[in-house]
């Protein structure tokens, strides 16, 4: 059976990436695709567990190489356990945020060398590599003021990296955009800053050219 398609969103906090990320997954099953949705870090139950340990704001004063490998042990068990099989067995993978966020996050804003992160995706994640990556581009303002009102309505359980300095979330930006260049072949950019209605259209423009 033919390998399915891995694609991946990628984006500052909020860019909107998820929700364009669950209206792709809807979008592609509502024309015969079996599509499995993933996020990270979580997707699956461990995942989850070192999810709510990277995010909770409690835990200000974990140190940036255990913050790496605790993301990465969350990436190795959604390889295996969720993402390989899906893609051996030819269906589309959606996942919300990758490696690539650990090279943004961890290596452009924390300051680890890319090297030693690609050392851990080796082995976490064998080779595996997306498809296609759709990075939605926002201005650092609006990303900001986006997350703020997101934690404002869902509490902030999961607002630590939100509360990073703005030069954090420059660097972080600033990141994604020389990934994005260096690898045009894999990334399309997506301007964030329409509407959700607008950026999806967008989104499912580019589905067309690249899958």
């Amino acid at each position: 059976m033919r390998r399915g398609r891995f694609i991946t969103f990628e984006g500052t906090d909020g860019s909107g990436k998820t929700t364009q990320f669950r209206i792709l997954g809807n979008w592609l099953r509502d024309r015969g695709l079996e599509v499995v949705e993933t996020v990270e870090p979580g997707g699956t139950a461990i995942g989850q567990q070192i999810r709510r340990i990277l995010l909770d704001p409690a835990n200000a004063d974990i140190q940036p190489r255990a913050e790496l490998l605790l993301y990465f042990a969350s990436r190795a068990q959604n390889v295996d356990q969720v993402i390989r099989p899906a893609l051996d067995s030819g269906r589309v993978v959606l996942c919300d945020r990758f490696t690539d966020s650990t090279l943004v996050y961890q290596g452009a804003g924390r300051g680890i060398d890319a090297s030693v992160v690609m050392d851990l995706d080796r082995i976490a994640c064998r080779g595996l590599k997306p498809d296609l990556t759709f990075l939605i581009d926002i201005d650092l303002e609006t990303s900001l003021a986006r997350a703020r009102r997101r934690n404002e309505r869902i509490g902030t359980s999961e607002s630590r990296l939100d509360e990073e300095s703005a030069a954090f979330h420059e660097r972080v930006r600033e990141g994604y955009l020389a990934l994005a260049k260096s690898e045009p072949e894999r990334f399309v950019v997506i301007d964030g800053r329409g509407g959700i209605g607008e950026v999806g259209a967008l989104i499912r423009e580019a589905m067309q050219v690249h899958v």
